[in-house]
């Protein structure tokens, strides 16, 4: 697995980078040789912020993770996402085994930066491809990401689907008409 790490506000030293891989070789059984995993950690006031990104057969795991040390963090965020690949096991295994990758999936984000005179603003947007798939499969892919919503085409109809968690922790599904 190949481990691209980045940094925002801290310097990155060669000690960091090295404990960041040796503790990513840890999930490496799980994916494909040449799978990027994607560190981005972060010192924001005294909170340090370790942010995994893997993205592979259209499906995006993600962790983040805050404490008052880096090291924690990495160590936190990881075992979260091994987490995450144990309780979706089944349905990830034939993911991770067939197709790990695909070339046409593209996420690109882009941050914004508002003036504080006007009102609220769209801060930050993301593009991605929206792959077909069915109900149980974004419910996964939702899990995995950690968001209350997820943007999907159902394989079904073909159309743009939003799946969302309801305060009484069931799911909600919007379709168009």
């Amino acid at each position: 697995m190949k481990v691209i790490i980045a940094g925002k506000n801290i310097e990155i030293s060669d000690y960091l980078r090295d404990v960041v891989e040796k503790k990513a070789e840890k999930l490496d059984h799980y994916f494909k040789p040449g799978t990027e995993m994607h560190v981005t950690l972060s010192i924001e006031k005294s909170r340090h912020i370790a942010e995994v990104t893997v993205v592979f057969d259209g499906i995006v795991l993600r962790g983040e993770e805050a404490t008052g040390d880096m090291y924690s963090s990495i160590d936190v965020v990881l075992k979260k996402l091994e987490r995450q690949m144990r309780k979706h096991r089944t349905k990830l295994e034939k993911k991770l085994r067939d197709n790990a990758f695909n070339e046409d999936t593209v996420y690109d984000y882009y941050e914004h930066t508002a003036d504080a005179d006007e009102g609220p603003q769209v801060v930050r947007s993301k593009k991605f491809v929206a792959r077909p798939m069915d109900i149980d499969d974004a419910v996964m892919q939702m899990e995995l990401l950690g968001h209350s919503f997820f943007v999907f085409r159902n394989v079904h109809d073909n159309e743009v689907n939003v799946l969302y968690r309801r305060a009484d922790g069931n799911y909600g599904l919007i379709e168009p008409m």
